[in-house]
């Protein structure tokens, strides 16, 4: 008979291992008293949805609210209803009316549009609601309604003249996208009060500009205006409402400081002059440090929406194969420790989203760390040729290409041809590999032996003088195809390999996890009979032979 169990396995997890989560403060917008319908829609711009919706032919809304603002969902869609039920009337069109679905749970960060979730009913256009990053989509039009909020003009100029006492100062007016509507009116009043080197924005969708999703406006001719980034230096920008912190980041890095005026819907002020964003900078920085140490780093698709999401992943692999370490890719859902944690291999994270959700703050609560493209790319440079002149940015947009253009990219130390002919392309090594001087994890002074498992591989296969055909198999010189081995030397240690390829997971699993699988805690003294469990579907499910006879 099998041992009785004294204790449960060792699957469960003790209570005092048991991940904590702080849990958000609600908006206070979802604190408010519940809205009239003429306010609902001013605030959500129903007449211009309706005649965008109307004059785009679309007949299968999918509407994106973040989350607190999904109580007022259901009066949205009577209100959108009712608008498009009146514009069809006056128009009298043969067509069907339109079918309007709420998208109650973002796959990933609300700011990016869900082209996922919208996909699942099959939509023909998304109406995204809040505040937006704007980076490109890659399958369905999108009707941004940022939402219209209210703002006390005569409190913001009197903010801002206190800001500023000299009219003389270079500074440029700009606010949150939900608060952007008020920028032109308040421009116009402060020029008109003596400030004749002030700019103000307008929105376009460009992340990757001087100023991410903006550009320059003058306020009294109404033109636009093109400034060097050396001299975007000698600005100031007084910025309504909170910004996140990427764009806080982002913005620090290119002008001479900058001034945030709260809102209504913000908890408190928030001042960042440059000595504050000069420590988030550093803490950036110590951050990556420890990627540039790391021997597998895992890539987190954070976006499956942002148009080039794949270019970007298959640039970071090449990236990372180039510096000799190994990669993983994860595709995950809303970013939090518990999952991450899963996987006690991975040295570090890089985030493939937006500009926005591609940063995660250092005190999240993560167990190893998360950094950026941008980040990344700055860690991989060798020690004696990191510099960093304090420029940041969050997500994939401003990641450069990889390779060198001929088709081909280096991955995990293979060379894959992408040119479709049947030339075979010779890995090579160097040799010195083995003589290496070693390596120090800049933050805590260690020596660090595993910061690049892939170049390990390669010089031990560069013996062999191994050659890459079209069908990806390994022949040797010769011409005699080599086997893989189960095992791939190195000094002093064994590495598990995978079809040949070293594995740092597969030899983590194997000499570091203490858990090895479900039943491998206590021993079994006889085997039992194995017996066919249920089958089928949750409500009608079949046990054993019951299922034959069906």
């Amino acid at each position: 008979m099998a041992a009785e169990l004294s204790a449960a396995p060792i699957l469960s997890t003790p209570a005092e291992h048991v991940f904590e989560y702080a849990v958000a403060s609600p908006e206070p917008e979802a604190q408010s008293a519940p809205k009239s319908d003429d306010e609902l829609r001013e605030l959500y711009e129903i007449v211009r949805t309706a005649k965008e919706v109307r004059q785009g032919g679309w007949k299968r809304i999918a509407l994106q609210f973040p989350d607190h603002m999904l109580r007022d969902g259901p009066r949205v869609v009577q209100l959108l209803n009712t608008e498009l039920e009146s514009l069809q009337q006056a128009a009298n069109p043969s067509s069907v009316n339109e079918r309007i679905y709420i998208l109650a749970d973002t796959s990933y960060s609300a700011c990016c549009v869900d082209e996922i979730a919208a996909e699942h009913v099959d939509a023909d256009v998304v109406v995204h609601y809040g505040r937006s990053c704007l980076s490109p989509t890659s399958r369905l039009p999108v009707i941004y309604v940022f939402t219209h909020h209210t703002l006390d003009h005569d409190e913001t100029v009197t903010a801002f003249e206190k800001q500023y006492p000299d009219k003389d100062t270079k500074a440029m007016l700009m606010a949150d996208v939900t608060y952007h509507d008020h920028i032109p009116t308040l421009a116009s009043e402060l020029h008109a009060r003596g400030y004749t080197n002030l700019l103000s924005t307008a929105i376009v969708h460009n992340p990757t500009g001087a100023i991410p999703n903006r550009k320059l406006v003058h306020p009294s001719e109404a033109t636009d205006i093109t400034i060097a980034a050396s001299d975007l230096k000698s600005y100031s920008i007084f910025h309504i409402s909170t910004p996140p912190t990427a764009l806080l980041l982002a913005l620090s890095s290119r002008v001479q400081d900058l001034h945030i005026h709260p809102t209504s819907g913000t908890i408190s002020s928030f001042s960042a002059p440059t000595f504050s964003t000069s420590r988030l900078l550093g803490r950036r920085y110590a951050r990556l440090l420890t990627l540039a140490s790391a021997g597998i780093i895992g890539i987190l698709v954070n976006t499956l929406s942002v148009a080039n999401y794949l270019s970007s992943v298959d640039s970071l692999r090449a990236r990372i194969a180039a510096a000799g370490k190994k990669s993983y890719t994860v595709v995950v859902g809303k970013l939090n420790p518990a999952k991450l944690a899963n996987f006690a291999e991975v040295d570090g994270w890089v985030v493939v989203g937006c500009w926005e959700s591609g940063l995660v703050e250092d005190d999240a609560g993560f167990y190893r760390p998360v950094v950026t493209p941008f980040e990344l790319e700055v860690a991989l440079v060798g020690d004696d040729k990191r510099v960093w002149g304090g420029e940041w940015w969050g997500g994939i947009e401003a990641l450069t290409g990889a390779g060198d253009g001929d088709g081909k990219e280096e991955r995990n130390g293979e060379m894959e041809n992408g040119e479709g002919d049947d030339r075979v392309e010779e890995e090579e090594y160097d040799e010195e590999e083995e003589s290496a001087p070693p390596e120090f994890d800049l933050r805590t002074g260690k020596l660090v032996s595993h910061s690049r498992p892939m170049r390990s591989n390669g010089a031990a296969r560069a013996k062999g003088k191994v050659k890459v055909n079209r069908e990806g198999q390994k022949e040797s010189s010769e011409g005699h195809e080599k086997s893989s081995s189960a095992l791939a030397l190195r000094p002093k240690a064994e590495l598990a390999t995978v079809n040949g390829v070293v594995s740092p997971g597969a030899e983590y699993l194997r000499s570091r996890r203490t858990w090895q699988g479900l039943g491998s805690d206590y021993v079994m003294e006889e085997s039992t009979t194995i017996e066919e469990g249920r089958s089928g579907v949750a409500r009608g499910y079949t046990v054993g032979e019951a299922a034959e006879r069906r």
